[in-house]
């Protein structure tokens, strides 16, 4: 079963997952990354450009995804260096460091909050987010196309590409594709009609959103808009 809520972290949503039973999920692509617990242990999911298929044995997972952008600089790490990656904390900070940090993870009342505390303990230190990179996810995220979100910042292109590989793992572009990708399943799940869906999310028509589901998620939108329920 998958719960999640409003984190304490600004623009951060804090969730756990404990399937009932073997088999395989899809983790579609958001523009985010993930402090995550699962069995002791400390791991950061990197920004997907594709949907992550898990399986496996059923097993508690727990937490923190970050808004787009955000953290980069709480993990110390740019975000395209862990682009379509899952790997373990100690990858990215020294071993000790880690070890004290788990050891507070398990001691708390449960991993999801213990999450949570490391991460607004994280934050306290690296200050608040570049505003920059969220009015550029806000640009985006609205369907603003990717020339004139940069000229309304004051960006060149390959400006705005170099901060959106570092902060978001990849450029504008994909960025934009995943976000509106994120947009049109809001629709749908809301009962948005697939064409009516396209139009107000931002594609061509219907087809064309079948078509980018299919290559960023993995199967139709029918299958996917299934799964959900």
């Amino acid at each position: 079963m998958y719960a999640e809520r409003a984190s304490r972290l600004t623009g951060a949503v804090v969730w756990t997952d404990t399937p009932t039973a073997p088999g395989t999920g899809r983790v579609l692509p958001d523009g985010c990354m993930d402090l995550l617990w699962y069995d002791g242990r400390l791991l950061v999911a990197g920004p997907d450009t594709r949907a992550h298929v898990t399986e496996g044995a059923p097993g508690t997972w727990a937490g923190v995804r970050f808004h787009p952008g955000t953290a980069p600089a709480l993990l110390g790490v740019p975000a395209h260096e862990l682009r379509d990656r899952r790997v373990d904390l100690t990858d990215l900070w020294p071993s000790a460091r880690v070890r004290r940090l788990t050891a507070r993870v398990n001691a708390a009342p449960d991993p999801a909050s213990g999450l949570e505390e490391a991460a607004l303990s994280r934050a306290a230190d690296t200050g608040p987010p570049d505003p920059l990179l969220l009015r550029i996810v806000a640009a985006l995220g609205e369907g603003r196309p990717v020339a004139a979100t940069a000229d309304e910042l004051g960006m060149g292109a390959r400006q705005l590409h170099r901060r959106s590989l570092a902060a978001f793992g990849y450029g504008p572009k994909t960025l934009a594709r995943v976000l509106r990708l994120q947009r049109a399943l809001a629709l749908a799940r809301a009962g948005t009609p697939l064409a009516e869906t396209a139009a107000r999310a931002g594609y061509a028509d219907q087809a064309h959103l079948t078509r980018d589901v299919r290559e960023l998620a993995g199967v139709a939108p029918g299958e996917l808009l299934a799964r959900r329920g």
